[in-house]
């Protein structure tokens, strides 16, 4: 009899999974029964009786592993046209145009027009995902103005704390 062997997750290398089921076929078309491959594989039963059956169903060909985990673009909150639409408004207007409180587009504006236009309120991180999948990007202003000086800015944000500190703020339009 064969030592116990500590059975193996073949899941993670769908190459792996491959290589075991086709010779889960090859055992059994040699004789062996499914406990006895599933000590020689390092598979539990189940898994060995799974390939089997898949081999019975589909040939060789069903041995191969499908991908894993929720098809592409499935659980999505937005539909295609809301989402076509919110792409138009992004691209077509400024948000102080679709009166709204911000002077670019952030992902914090982006869900405000998401809540306004549909009435779904959407977390950061989904407003972030969505605006990542259409292929928008940060960006970062290209030149700064020419008549800043910093060291004014610097002597205003340290004298005067009255007033919010924007300067952060406008630089993290992301």
């Amino acid at each position: 009899m064969i030592a116990h062997m500590e059975k193996e997750d073949a899941r993670k290398a769908p190459e792996s999974l491959h290589e075991r089921r086709k010779q889960v076929v090859r055992l059994n078309r040699k004789g062996f029964g499914p406990m006895r491959i599933a000590e020689r594989t390092g598979l539990s039963w189940g898994g060995v009786n799974s390939a089997l059956k898949l081999f019975k169903e589909g040939g060789a060909a069903a041995l191969m592993p499908s991908r894993r985990g929720r098809k592409a673009g499935s659980c999505r909150t937005l539909t295609g046209e809301q989402e076509k639409r919110v792409q138009q408004l992004i691209c077509e207007k400024r948000p102080k145009q679709l009166k709204m409180d911000f002077a670019l587009w952030t992902r914090g504006a982006v869900k405000q027009l998401i809540l306004q236009e549909f009435d779904q309120n959407l977390s950061i991180r989904c407003v972030g995902d969505y605006l990542h999948r259409w292929g928008f990007t940060p960006q970062k202003p290209i030149k700064r103005a020419y008549e800043q000086q910093p060291k004014a800015v610097k002597k205003w944000r340290d004298e005067d704390t009255s007033v919010p500190v924007l300067v952060e703020q406008l630089q993290l339009v992301a």
